[in-house]
């Protein structure tokens, strides 16, 4: 074989090894049914006081029915509001505002309680973002690993009150924004769901922020359908 022809081939098996190794990349994710347990309305929130939470004090509070995370000093490692308990599959509705700051809040998820990351209260897992930079982030982990911004943005309010459904089953997220499903993703590694608590983000700032958050209401095991999409 000419010097010509074996450059030839050893292009050709190149060009087949780097197309392997892309549709590898780009393969689908497995398909994860629902997990099957008990189907309940959980009262998370009662509208009075942080019953049921785990948060830092200074930062989280209740007034006038609204989940109030504020702080005036430099926020160096986000933190959260958790649930006493873990959930894995669920349905979450809930409104909430972005009161002062620009800096994005969003939903912790599947994940587990980080203080080996510098807060006892900060999350290491998933993170469905909010009312801007939208998308699903893996705090601790993969960073992002879903954007959806180009349909969330032109849909979210900044500065006012935006209405969201989380749906989690299986290894599939469901993200409604003010009546419109933005998000139908499915985690690819599926190994990296836990049952765990879910946690309201109050982001890392120097500067001072208010997250505020109503009508809060938790379904286990729901039904395979959205019930905000308009």
């Amino acid at each position: 074989m000419s010097s010509h022809r074996k450059f030839l081939v050893a292009g050709l098996i190149a060009l087949l090894s780097v197309g392997t190794g892309w549709s590898q990349e780009k393969k689908e994710a497995p398909v994860v049914p629902p997990r099957e347990g008990k189907r309940e309305v959980v009262e998370i929130f009662n509208g009075k006081d942080l019953k049921g939470w785990v948060g830092n004090e200074k930062l989280w509070s209740v007034k006038d029915g609204v989940i109030i995370g504020k702080n005036t000093d430099e926020v160096k490692v986000s933190t959260y509001l958790l649930t006493e308990k873990g959930y894995s599959d669920f349905r979450l509705t809930f409104d909430f505002k972005l009161a002062e700051s620009e800096m994005h809040s969003g939903i912790a998820m599947w994940g587990r309680i980080a203080p080996d990351k510098g807060d006892p209260l900060t999350y290491a897992g998933h993170l469905v973002m909010f009312p801007s930079g939208h998308g699903f982030y893996d705090l601790y982990g993969r960073n992002m690993i879903h954007t959806n911004n180009e349909i969330a943005a032109p849909l979210s309010k900044q500065h006012d009150w935006n209405s969201y459904e989380i749906l989690a089953q299986g290894n599939r997220i469901r993200f409604v924004l003010n009546g419109k499903l933005v998000s139908d993703w499915r985690e690819p590694e599926p190994d990296r769901i836990k049952s765990a608590p879910i946690g309201l983000q109050l982001h890392s700032n120097k500067q001072p922020q208010e997250v505020q958050w109503r009508n809060l209401k938790l379904e286990t095991f729901p039904d395979d359908k959205l019930l905000t999409v308009k």
